[in-house]
């Protein structure tokens, strides 16, 4: 069982790197709150190597995280109280061994892979990076109707991933030197990735953004509609997340979709609003696609999908 400690450590790991979700995450019960503070904090422990190495070489960031793996799954020893409490809670839940394996993969995929040709090689990076997170997440909850609930889950958690990449294209390039918008879709309007690397934005730069949130939109109406399969008192957690996220795109398109030189944050105040209208809407009406429409504004009948790539519609400016 994970121990106050081992809990405690999770949690402040949690409330200091994760903001905006720890929002939502508080409004879990206790029996799924306490275990996702443990999971969250084990994904900032393996993501820490590769975003802040402090000096590591890329040979001591892969043997780092074959470390974490195996400490997660339960194969070494370690006193580590995150590593630990996870390898618990992945026991206590029966967290497939899988998904903890694509996860540190997508993180190994890090050390070496800063940019992405096209929409695929990114979804398949987000496969493990995202999706992973989502399925054990809905795990954890121990819905009744785990193989529904799953696909959806994977879809919510890569448009939370695809809208920090919008976000935070000026950030990753000078943190990180990553670029997460693909190739095709910035050759698609014309965009360069120089523009990126000199944290130059321009009109074409723009359009290529527009682009990426409509796809995100997209993958925010299939996991949404996938929160009635989650078990009652998840449901307004899950939905509060889903509107906090993409009230991010709000604040980009505000920007005119310049999150090269700067990168918009929701504000303290912001978040408390959203949650209290999302708790509001639910009280008149349990059926979360028609709350996290009606607070988001986002239209969960628009199937439109984003440009495929070169002839695709330009989004209007």
């Amino acid at each position: 069982m994970v121990d106050d400690t081992q809990l405690a450590e999770s949690r402040s790991i949690h409330r200091q790197t994760g903001k905006t979700f720890y929002f939502a995450t508080r409004l879990l019960p206790e029996r799924v709150r306490h275990p996702t503070y443990v999971l969250y904090a084990f994904f900032r422990v393996a993501d820490e190597v590769v975003d802040d190495p402090g000096g590591m070489s890329p040979d001591e960031q892969r043997e780092r995280l074959l470390e974490i793996r195996d400490a997660a799954l339960g194969r070494e020893p370690t006193d580590d109280p995150v590593l630990a409490a996870f390898s618990e809670v992945r026991e206590e839940y029966g967290i497939p061994d899988e998904e903890v394996e694509v996860f540190i993969d997508a993180m190994l995929t890090d050390i070496e892979t800063s940019r992405y040709e096209t929409y695929e090689e990114l979804e398949e990076y987000m496969r493990g990076s995202a999706a992973a997170v989502g399925v054990m997440m809905t795990t954890i909850m121990e819905t009744d109707d785990l193989e529904t609930a799953l696909p959806h889950a994977r879809k919510l958690g890569e448009a939370f991933q695809l809208t920090n990449f919008v976000r935070d294209v000026g950030e990753d390039i000078v943190d990180r030197d990553r670029i997460y918008l693909p190739q095709e879709t910035l050759s698609a309007y014309g965009a360069e990735p120089e523009a990126i690397e000199t944290r130059r934005f321009t009109e074409e730069l723009g359009d290529a953004i527009e682009h990426e949130l409509r796809r995100a939109e997209s993958l925010y109406r299939e996991g949404v509609a996938g929160i009635k399969y989650l078990p009652k008192d998840c449901q307004l957690p899950v939905l509060t997340a889903a509107v906090l996220y993409v009230d991010h795109h709000r604040l980009v398109r505000a920007r005119d979709h310049d999150t090269v030189t700067a990168t918009p944050s929701l504000g303290t105040l912001r978040k408390l609003a959203l949650v209290a209208r999302t708790r509001w809407h639910w009280l008149w009406s349990d059926d979360p696609e028609a709350v996290f429409e009606k607070v988001s504004g986002l239209s969960m009948t628009d199937d439109r999908s984003p440009a495929a790539g070169p002839g695709g519609p330009v989004p209007m400016r």
